[in-house]
């Protein structure tokens, strides 16, 4: 730490820097017996931290704990809470029995019981989509799971111009990018050998990560390998390493370089295949298509030019209330295809949750808004074609903000599209799906202990009354009780039927590019949420975070992306 001493010549005070237990002792007077050589508390924040000694704080019983936990914290809470099907069953039924409802004077007076058993449904089981992979070959996913064992990639890309960094990772490179270059072989990408992988100097370890960022690109440039440099491949030295933000921001806004990071705790053949589909889809290829898909004919879609749009905001991260909103919309590409997106991604104020610049015309009358890159995208992949449908997926809106959606959410969106194409008569037909899955609702089979199977649909009984709205449970968990993601369609001109609409999303949930499982809700909405959370990253480290926390500062633009990585996935 740096203070201040009266201790020279002229009389000036000088800024020395000491340590904390020489600040406390020589300074303060007090005598550390227990800390002296253990870590200390941080209790400032990431601009300007404050360090204090463990003995000299009281912690304060029963506080909840808002920030973010470390990985191997929330690791532990996840597995502790964690129960199969019939213990998370057993523990609901005890807990509604030991509650004793019936003796609630309350309950009773107003004429409300809660029955004891948990209540008897009927479902169905969708049929599960298959999918293409390389050489026309179809796969059968069992359960929401496949994989790509002696199967190649439906559309690799050539990776012959890479390089490889490392940021003080305890690891062998030569060996890591060599059992890339062979699982990527078998997996029908031609990856050749990198160029000289670059270290970072030692001596950059203790700086801080924008400033180590900025170290590695000095020398990236001194190498001259910034050229035509397709991705770069970043070994991280940790988990969730502060690096991750200013490495992907300087790569996709600065340079427009494919970047894909690693942390190599367990190097085995599945974590590098999962690798190298991340590298696949955000390089252009596709690992794999739907059937129906290859062969369009998926219902309502392959007739009509149709969109599709998934779009969410992250609310910041824990603990800090100084990082702004980030909103995202992904929307399909090659029409009638629909498993390749492109996102556009703006920062709004804290805790908004409503996305507000969808349209957002200028003063020379362009637009610039969320919704114009992404059409402008849909055409020229499409053969010219403008979307006649647009599918609209929206997370993360509780019932009371189901109005907003409709009445100014998709409102820009017909703004953004009259605006772009110039055309106030020819209007496409929305349909608008709002997913929710942060539900404590739970589906469990009556004749079976396991989870309820991939593709259980229920739409009676436990849903609206009036609305139209349905759970389907999508993928299937190998741990733990699986919840199902709760639909409502707030709006439906297509005109789908309940099997078509259902059937469409629960493919989309097999789309996930960067996957080999179904996952819980559809692939737009998870690579909205990704997109996000990504650029998200970028604005950890910016200077007047703090005025936005107090209300005195507007919110700072995000960085624009790089025009060679703008329209790829690079989320993924």
């Amino acid at each position: 730490m740096k203070v201040r001493s009266h201790d020279c010549a002229n009389g000036e005070p000088q800024v020395v820097k000491i340590t904390v237990y020489e600040y406390f002792t020589k300074h303060c007077g007090i005598e550390l017996t227990d800390s002296a050589c253990l870590p200390c508390l941080d209790v400032g924040n990431t601009k300007q931290p404050i360090y204090l000694p463990i003995e000299l704080c009281t912690l304060v019983p029963l506080q909840r704990y808002a920030k973010a936990l470390f990985p191997t914290l929330r690791a532990s809470l996840v597995a502790s809470s964690r129960q199969n099907p019939q213990d998370r069953k057993r523990t609901v039924i005890d807990a509604v029995r030991n509650y004793r409802c019936d003796d609630d004077s309350l309950l009773s007076a107003s004429g409300v019981s809660i029955e004891r058993q948990m209540m008897q449904v009927d479902s169905r089981v969708l049929e599960t989509p298959t999918l293409r992979v390389g050489n026309k070959e179809d796969v059968f996913p069992r359960n929401g799971r496949w994989n790509f064992n002696y199967k190649t990639l439906f559309k690799t890309t050539c990776i012959d111009r890479w390089a490889v960094v490392n940021f003080s990772a305890p690891c062998y490179t030569d060996k890591i990018f060599h059992d890339l270059i062979s699982c990527g072989r078998r997996m029908g990408i031609q990856i050749e050998s990198p160029r000289t992988p670059i270290w970072e100097d030692p001596k950059s370890r203790g700086d801080k990560p924008l400033d180590r960022v900025e170290n590695m690109f000095e020398m990236l440039n001194r190498a001259k390998l910034l050229k035509d440099t397709q991705f770069i491949l970043c070994v991280l030295p940790e988990k969730k390493s502060d690096i991750y933000g200013p490495w992907k921001k300087k790569c996709l806004c600065d340079f427009g370089i494919v970047t894909q990071c690693i942390y190599p705790s367990t190097i085995n053949d599945r974590y590098l295949t999962n690798v190298l589909l991340k590298i696949n889809s955000k390089l252009g290829g596709i690992n794999s298509l739907l059937a129906i898909e290859d062969s369009m004919k998926i219902p309502l879609i392959k007739d009509t030019p149709t969109m599709i749009l998934g779009m969410g905001v992250s609310l910041g991260f824990p603990g800090r209330s100084d990082i702004p909103s980030v909103a995202a919309v992904v929307g399909s590409l090659y029409w009638p295809h629909i498993s390749r997106y492109r996102a556009s991604v703006r920062a709004q104020s804290p805790k908004e949750e409503m996305i507000d610049a969808l349209y957002n015309p200028l003063a020379n009358g362009k637009d610039d808004g969320m919704m114009r890159k992404l059409l402008e995208d849909f055409c020229h992949t499409s053969n010219g074609n403008k979307p006649k449908h647009i599918i609209v997926f929206r997370n993360g809106v509780a019932e009371s903000q189901f109005s907003k959606v409709l009445n100014v959410e998709v409102e820009q969106i017909l703004k953004a599209y009259q605006d772009h194409f110039k055309s106030e008569v020819d209007i496409p037909k929305f349909t608008v799906i709002v997913a929710q899955k942060d539900r404590h609702t739970k589906l469990f089979q009556d004749i079976s202990p396991e989870n309820v199977p991939s593709g259980t649909v229920v739409d009676t009984e436990i849903v609206h009354p009036r609305n139209y709205d349905f759970y389907l449970c999508a993928h299937a968990s190998m741990t733990g009780t699986s919840r199902p993601a709760h639909y409502h369609i707030l709006l439906d001109e297509i005109g789908f039927s309940p099997d078509e609409l259902q059937n469409l999303i629960h493919a989309l949930s097999y789309v996930n590019q960067r996957s080999t499982t179904a996952i819980r809700t559809v692939a737009p909405l998870r690579y909205a949420n990704l997109a996000a959370r990504q650029m998200g990253q970028f604005m950890k480290f910016e200077d007047n975070l703090s005025e936005i926390s107090s209300g005195q500062g507007s919110v700072p633009e995000l960085p624009r992306l790089h025009e060679n990585v703008a329209s790829s996935m690079f989320f993924c």
